[in-house]
């Protein structure tokens, strides 16, 4: 019997430090198979390559744009469909052909002068797991292979390619509006009591 796919923080018994909150995020990076797009790798009789990518994703990474978060793709794949997707949602930091994610997020946070702790990571598959552990809050959509769901903060309800990035998103920014609407009753709270 399946289990529900069901947002969830994880709860586990081994030691990892508390997760970033998502208000406190500064920089969003996505891998791409099995997260921006379903897994598939389709060839057409000519050879071509073709990726579908999910619109409603592309909007997330453009609203996390508008509310001054970095964003970024990094990506064991190399093709040029990735990099015009890249371009086509402005994303600035693209980085294909990436065989330790971890050292090329790293960098990207030093760059920036962000601590990992204020990177957002979302990746489903193997090669992401030394990055989701050491990233400040780390998600993988529903699809996710079971190593990476048990290493992630947040488990997403859609899979990938299906609107998990738009999910993730989405969960940011409410939770920065629900942490400024804390500070102001707090700011009101103070100048009343």
């Amino acid at each position: 019997m399946a289990l529900p796919h069901k947002p969830t923080r994880r709860h586990s018994v081994q030691k990892r430090r508390s997760p970033a909150l998502p208000e406190e995020i500064s920089l969003f990076a996505t891998d791409v198979d099995g997260v921006l797009t379903d897994a598939g790798m389709y060839y057409s009789e000519s050879g071509d390559e073709w990726k579908k990518f999910n619109t409603r994703d592309g909007m997330g990474i453009k609203l996390l744009q508008k509310a001054g978060l970095i964003t970024a793709i990094v990506t064991q794949e190399r093709t040029r469909l990735v990099a015009r997707r890249a371009e086509k949602l402005a994303i600035p930091e693209l980085h294909q052909g990436v065989m330790d994610k971890l050292s090329v997020i790293r960098e990207m946070a030093a760059r920036h002068r962000l601590s990992l702790q204020q990177v957002a990571y979302i990746g489903d598959d193997v090669n992401d797991i030394e990055a989701l552990k050491a990233v400040g809050f780390a998600a993988a959509p529903a699809d996710g292979i079971p190593q990476v769901l048990k290493v992630v903060d947040y488990i997403c309800q859609k899979k990938g390619g299906e609107g998990a990035v738009r999910e993730l998103a989405e969960l940011i920014l409410q939770s920065r509006v629900e942490v400024k609407a804390d500070k102001r009753r707090g700011r009101v709270r103070r100048k009343n009591g």
